[in-house]
Order: structure tokens, then C-alpha cells, then sequence
């Protein structure tokens, strides 16, 4: 880690690349403040560090819900119960704070707990058994936000805290992410003006061209680590500068901002963890590794539609390309693996990796199981498919006597893979589709967010005729065996293996220090596959699924569905 020093010259030369010289020099002065004003957890908490051990659960904190609990209560019965605290060390609370619409990611106030959901306190509860990641969404705020309704009411302090959209300004080439228009009308005591809401009207758009903005959401991040965020998930943040005439989109003042961040947390709080929400075609999702000074973790967004085109059409081998040309971060980075989470399957991250009859395929997978595919505008105002509405699991298909075989491999990759897995809660328990909460909301991605109740949940994860009995102790005891593995460290070595079966995909993991070995062997059919390694392997291991000796440089047969975790008796 450089010195404070040092951090404190690159945020004063962010600053004056992202304002005039006055602006920057007073910024820089208030940065310095508040920055002093959290200098004591530097001294509590140790520098960034992860582990094999490391594991994220994504979770809404009313998940669970019991008549005589708070939701978040309710969730850390679930967990601790469940043994959960012993396998899984994160939990990623999604945002937890009032909020008007979007499931919470329209923030009406950040520094507050939704009284429908808990208390400071009961946050403070899941913290005695995980580790907390918490979303900084900072792209936009609730219409109903006291913020935006002091700008409406013409308070000076913020009138340039949103974006007024004028006649003069170029908006043409504005990438969407949404069908909704780009702009709203308010009432305002200046009169009606139209305001820059990149996701909808009750989220409105900040100017970070106002310091002021940028200070505010510093102190905010501040905010969440001081109640105990090891990660902070920059929400919706490509999008985050705007500039009439380009498309707004990933813009280098972006970037800026990114690692001003994590200048100040470097000498605040080391170690914390900047994650960044990037929706993206691949090049332009790990762009925010920056050179190694920007997010610490990027999501990999092309993994889960890559993986799930990979198992319904049997065929491994554009999933295989990726891995192959996928760099291994830089030091003090790792990628952020996961194939479901609150939102839908992102379409964008598969352009340039998969033709377009892929894609269509897994749109028809989507709709073939009650699913839905949701649209974003282009620049010349048609409208193209930009995510998949659908469960990990029902995704996969609904052949009874595939699916859990199916779905288990399909999270024993991500499990395996270079990099800090996240397991959203639906997929840990198996969860279907929720066709009648996406119907009655009128919500596509409610589709995918189910809410239990604390006993009917536990019913049905103890029925030991449900799938999601069978999914929820097969993902249990996958997790425990993982994190038993230091092969399996984030940083550690992955090779992909030359294997002449496209419906089979293979790689090696070696742990940092070179002292542990695993092979890892998938099989993407329904048929039984038997292959051969073409690396040269003339090692043997145990395999940890099935405890076998297994010798690579003999054929090795794998039953339909089967994948096989094999640990070397000596390090590659």
C-alpha cells in the first residue's frame, strides 16, 4: 500500500482533472476533513486480503420473513440455523435503506435502515456471524429524497445536485439501458424543468460535475463502512458522468471517480473492497480493473449466459474460448464470479463471444419456461432484448430428472473458477420461478426475487422429496469442500486443459505459493463422456466428489451431468 502522502497527491491530480482548480482545491480541503474524521479505522481493521474461504451470499435483507422477527432478524435465524456462518463468511445485504420503487435501489435516504426491514442494530446482528457488503448507489436517488425535493424547492445548496436537460444539449448518442425516456418533467419552484433519469423517474440522476455531489456520496461510503461494510458494490456506476454529445457511458471521468475512491480508502480503510456494477460487453467490464487502481472486483457478467449456453446446447467450446483469453487480474484485483443475482441475466455481456443464434436460443429457454426478456432503447429508438428474466435454475430447463444435476454443475464451475464466487439465496435454496409474483407486480425481475416465510421455507428445505431439499444440501456440502481448498484461492493459477470433446470443459487451479493442485473436469451432457487430457498430465489425485484415486494420464469416463474436483498428490 503507498503512503497516505502519496494517495493524497493522486486525489488532488483526480480532482483537477475533474474540476476547474478552485473547485478542486476546496474539495480536496473537505476530502482531507472527513477523511480524518474516520482515520480510527485504519487502525482497526487490518489491509484488503481474501481467501479460498472467502464466499458472498447476495440476499434482500427481508428475504425471510416470521410474524415475531424483524426481516433481518428473520435472516440471520435462517442463516445461523442453517449452519450458513460456517460456510459462507460474506453476506451482501441489497439496499436496505427507505426507498420509493425498484426493490430498493431508489434510495430515498442512505444513511437509514427501512424501519419494514430492521434496525441499525439488527445489521450489526449479521455482522457477529459474516462479514457485510453493502450498494452504494450512487448513480441516482429517489424522486422522494429529501435531496431532490430541496432542489425542487429551489434550496441553493442543491440546485446543482441533478442534471437539467436544455434544449441545446446533444443527447442523441446517450446509451440506454432501459425502454424509458431519458428525461423527466418536474415541478420545480423555478418552474416545470426536465430532469436526467438514465433508469426511470423516481431515479433521478446526480451531477458529479458539482464537487459538492461527489463529497456528499464520499461521506455516504464512509457512512457504510463505519457500520461494518467489507464491500462496497458501486452500483450502476458506468454510468455515472455525463457529458452532452458522447454516450455516457464509461467515460474517463468515470474512472476518475472510481479511483479517487480508492485512494481514499486506502489510507481510511484498507480494507475494504471496491466492486463495481458494470453490465457490459467483457472489454469494457474488466476496463475497471483501471491498471490495477481502480475496483478491486469487477463481476464477471459474461459468465452466466456463457455458462448456461453451455449446458443447453451440450457444447463447451465458446465458453472454453473465453476462459482462454481471460487474463488473470492484477495484483491486489480478482474477478467477482457468479451466474444469478436480484437482477436478470444480462444479454450485452455476450456481444462479441457468441452468435446471435445462441443468444436467440437462450431467449427461447427464457420464454419456454414461463420467463420473461426485458428491452433497453438504442440511440435510434428500437428497442433490443437486454436481459433474461428467469432463475438460474428454470433457466437450465425443467426436466425433473436433469435439473438438479444440471444446476448443481452449473455452480460447481462457478465455485472452481479463479476468483470470489457469490451465490445469490435463490440459487442456495433452489428456488423456481415466482411466475405469480412477477404477474401480480407487473415486475419482470420479480420473477427472481421470491420472498419466504421463516417456517415454510425451513419446511421445504427439510422435505426430503423437494428439489430444493436435494439443491440446498448438495450446494452445502459443494461450499464446505470448496473453501477446504487452497487451490481454490482467488489469486490462484488457472489452466485451461486441452481436451478433445467440446461437450466436456476442463482446467487447473494451483494455490499462490505453488503448494496445491486441482483438476477440475465438467461434463456439459446428458450422455456419458469418456476423454482423455491432452497436457501431459502424468499425475494422479484423489477425487474429492467421490473420494476416487484417478489417474489423468489414463481415459477418464464421466457419467452424464457428472463433474469431478480431482486433488493432485503433487502440485502441478
Amino acid at each position: 500500500m503507498s503512503s497516505p502522502d502519496n494517495s493524497i497527491k493522486r486525489i488532488a491530480r483526480r480532482l483537477r482533472i475533474l474540476y476547474s482548480e478552485l473547485e478542486a482545491t476546496n474539495c480536496l480541503a473537505k476530502i482531507i476533513i472527513l477523511m480524518e474524521r474516520h482515520s480510527h479505522l485504519a487502525r482497526q481493521k487490518s489491509t484488503q486480503t481474501w481467501s479460498e474461504k472467502d464466499i458472498v451470499l447476495i440476499t434482500y435483507s427481508d428475504q425471510v420473513r416470521h410474524p415475531s422477527l424483524t426481516p433481518l432478524q428473520a435472516l440471520n435465524r435462517f442463516l445461523v440455523d442453517n449452519g450458513l456462518s460456517s460456510l459462507i463468511n460474506t453476506i451482501h445485504l441489497l439496499p436496505f435503506y427507505p426507498f420509493s420503487s425498484d426493490d430498493g435501489f431508489s434510495v430515498v435516504d442512505y444513511r437509514a435502515v427501512d424501519p419494514a426491514v430492521g434496525t441499525w442494530s439488527d445489521v450489526e446482528a449479521v455482522h457477529e456471524n459474516f462479514t457485510l457488503m453493502f450498494d452504494l448507489v450512487l448513480n441516482h436517488i429517489s424522486q422522494r429524497s429529501d435531496w431532490f425535493q430541496k432542489f425542487c424547492r429551489g434550496d441553493p445548496q442543491y440546485l446543482d445536485f441533478f442534471i437539467e436537460v436544455t434544449p441545446e444539449m446533444d443527447i442523441s448518442s446517450v446509451v440506454r439501458p432501459r425502454s424509458f425516456p431519458l428525461m423527466h418533467e418536474f415541478e420545480t419552484s423555478a418552474g416545470p424543468k426536465k430532469i436526467w433519469t438514465t433508469f426511470g423517474r423516481d431515479q433521478v440522476d446526480l451531477n458529479y460535475k458539482n464537487p459538492g455531489v461527489l463529497c456528499a456520496m464520499l461521506e455516504v461510503l464512509l457512512h457504510y463502512v463505519e457500520h461494518g461494510a467489507r464491500i462496497i458494490r458501486l452500483d450502476a456506476v458506468a454510468f455515472l458522468w455525463k457529458i452532452p454529445g458522447t454516450t455516457c457511458l464509461n467515460l474517463q471521468q468515470t474512472h476518475q471517480v472510481i479511483k479517487l475512491f480508492r485512494d481514499v480508502l486506502s489510507i481510511v480503510a484498507p480494507h475494504v473492497i471496491l466492486l463495481t456494477e458494470t453490465n457490459l460487453p467483457h472489454e469494457e467490464n474488466i476496463s475497471y480493473f483501471g491498471d490495477g487502481d481502480e475496483a478491486h472486483m469487477v463481476y464477471q457478467f459474461s459468465l452466466p449466459p456463457l455458462l448456461a449456453d453451455a449446458l443447453l446446447q451440450e457444447d463447451t467450446r465458446l465458453l472454453r474460448r473465453w476462459l482462454l483469453y481471460l487474463d488473470a487480474p492484477l495484483p491486489g484485483t480478482t474477478f467477482f464470479n457468479f451466474t444469478a443475482s436480484h437482477d436478470g441475466i444480462g444479454i450485452r455481456p455476450l456481444e462479441g463471444l457468441v452468435p446471435w443464434e445462441r443468444v436467440s436460443a437462450l431467449i427461447t429457454a427464457t420464454e419456454k419456461s414461463g420467463g420473461r426478456i426485458s428491452v433497453r432503447r438504442t440511440p435510434n429508438e428500437t428497442d433490443v432484448p437486454y436481459e433474461l428474466n428467469v432463475t438460474y435454475r428454470d433457466l437450465l430447463g425443467t426436466d425433473q430428472d436433469l435439473i438438479v444435476d444440471r444446476f448443481i454443475l452449473s455452480q460447481a464451475v462457478m465455485l472452481s473458477l479463479a476468483g470470489i464466487p457469490g451465490i445469490y439465496f435463490h440459487s442456495l435454496v433452489g428456488s423456481g420461478n415466482d411466475i405469480s409474483g412477477m404477474e401480480e407486480s407487473g415486475i419482470p425481475r420479480r420473477i427472481n426475487r421470491q420472498k419466504y416465510d421463516l417456517d415454510e421455507l425451513t419446511h421445504t428445505l427439510t422435505d426430503k422429496v423437494s428439489l430444493q431439499f436435494e439443491i440446498f444440501n448438495r450446494y452445502r456440502s459443494l461450499v464446505y469442500i470448496r473453501t477446504q481448498q487452497s487451490a481454490f484461492h482467488p489469486n490462484g493459477d488457472q489452466v485451461v486443459l486441452d481436451i478433445d470433446n467440446r461437450q466436456v470443459l476442463g482446467f487447473s487451479r494451483t494455490n499462490p505459493d505453488k503448494t496445491e493442485s486441482i483438476i477440475v473436469l465438467y461434463n456439459f451432457s446428458c450422455k456419458k463422456q469418456t476423454i482423455r487430457i491432452k497436457n501431459n498430465w502424468k499425475h494422479s489425485g484423489i477425487d474429492l466428489m467421490t473420494n476416487e484415486q484417478v489417474i489423468l494420464s489414463n481415459p477418464i469416463t464421466l457419467a452424464p451431468l457428472m463433474f469431478r474436483w480431482v486433488k493432485l498428490n503433487v502440485p502441478a
